[in-house]
C-alpha cells in the first residue's frame, strides 16, 4: 500500500522560463468496504486514516449505529488497492443485506451509484440544540486548521475536515483527495474517541453540498463551518436538520446560513453576516 503522497518528476514551463524537478502529489487509491464477505462500496481515497474511514463511513451510510456494532476490521492492502474487511454481529447483517448496493464513488462524487432518487435526497437526521458558539471562536478554530494540514502543506491538493471543541481546541483533522472521505474520516476518528459531537464544530476546508451536511447531522455535530459555500439544496437540508451552517469563512468573517442562534454575536461582529 502506498503512502498518502509521493513526489514525480515534472517539467515546468512557467513565466516565460523552463525548469524540471520533482513535486509532491496525493496518492489516490481503489478502497473496497466489505461486510461479512460482500462488497457494499469501491471509493477512490487517499490511503491514510483507513480505519478512520471504515468507521466513519459505515456510521455515515447508517450501517452501524456505534464502532462496537463491527465485531472485527481489517486493512488488507491488495494489488490494486485496499479492502477495508469487516464483520457486524449477525442482527447489524441482516439489516445490512436490505439495503446493500453497489457504489463506484469517484472523488469528486459521494453519491456515484445510488439507484433512488429518494435515497440520494433523503432528509438528514435532526441534531440536538448542542452549544453556542461566538464568532471569535469560530474564526479561530478555523485558523487552526492549515497548520495541522500535512499532506496539504507537501502537496497543496487534498481537503480537509476537523472537530473542534472549547475545552479541546481542534481534537481530529482528516485529510483526503475527496471531501466526503475526510470528512467520514473524521466522523471514524471522533467516534472511536468517544467524543460528544454536540459540544463542538466540524470544519470543512471545501464547500458544502448537501452529503456533507447529512454526513454532519449523522455525526450529531449542531455548527458546521466551511471556506466555500453551500448549495441551496444543502442551506434546505441544514436548515431543516436543525444545523447551524457558516460558509465563506474568511480571515475577516463568515456568512450563517441556517440556524443563526447558536451564532453569541454580544453585540454587531464586523464581517460577519447573517442570512436567513
Amino acid at each position: 500500500m502506498h503512502g498518502p503522497a509521493r513526489a514525480v518528476g515534472r517539467k515546468v514551463w512557467r513565466n516565460g522560463g523552463h525548469s524540471e524537478g520533482a513535486r509532491t502529489i496525493p496518492e489516490e487509491t481503489a478502497v473496497a468496504l466489505t461486510y461479512n464477505g460482500g462488497t457494499y462500496a469501491v471509493m477512490m481515497a487517499t490511503p491514510q486514516d483507513l480505519r478512520d474511514f471504515a468507521v466513519g463511513f459505515s456510521l455515515s451510510e447508517g450501517i452501524v449505529q456505534s464502532p462496537d456494532d463491527i465485531e472485527s476490521l481489517e486493512v488488507l492492502p491488495l494489488d490494486d488497492g485496499v479492502e477495508l474487511r469487516m464483520w457486524l454481529a449477525p442482527s447489524k447483517a441482516d439489516r445490512l443485506s436490505e439495503r446493500r448496493r453497489h457504489i463506484a464513488g469517484p472523488t469528486g462524487c459521494g453519491l456515484c451509484g445510488i439507484d433512488s432518487i429518494t435515497e440520494a435526497v433523503r432528509p438528514a437526521a435532526i441534531v440536538t440544540p448542542g452549544r453556542s458558539f461566538s464568532p471569535q471562536q469560530i474564526m479561530a478554530a478555523m485558523q487552526g486548521i492549515p497548520p495541522l494540514q500535512a499532506i496539504n502543506i507537501e502537496t497543496r491538493a487534498v481537503h480537509a475536515a476537523a472537530f473542534w471543541t472549547p475545552a479541546r481546541g481542534i481534537v481530529a483533522l482528516r485529510e483526503d483527495v475527496g471531501r466526503h472521505n475526510a470528512l467520514d474520516k473524521l466522523a471514524g476518528a471522533v467516534a472511536q474517541d468517544n467524543v460528544c459531537a454536540s459540544e463542538g464544530m466540524v470544519l470543512l476546508t471545501s464547500r458544502v453540498s448537501v452529503e456533507m451536511v447529512q454526513k454532519t447531522a449523522a455525526m450529531g455535530a449542531p455548527v458546521m463551518v466551511a471556506v466555500s459555500a453551500p448549495t441551496a439544496l444543502a442551506v434546505r437540508t441544514a436548515d431543516a436538520a436543525g444545523i447551524t451552517l457558516a460558509a465563506i469563512a474568511r480571515a475577516d468573517g463568515f456568512e450563517v446560513f441556517t440556524h443563526p442562534g447558536r451564532i453569541t454575536l454580544g453585540g454587531t461582529a464586523r464581517g460577519v453576516v447573517h442570512v436567513a
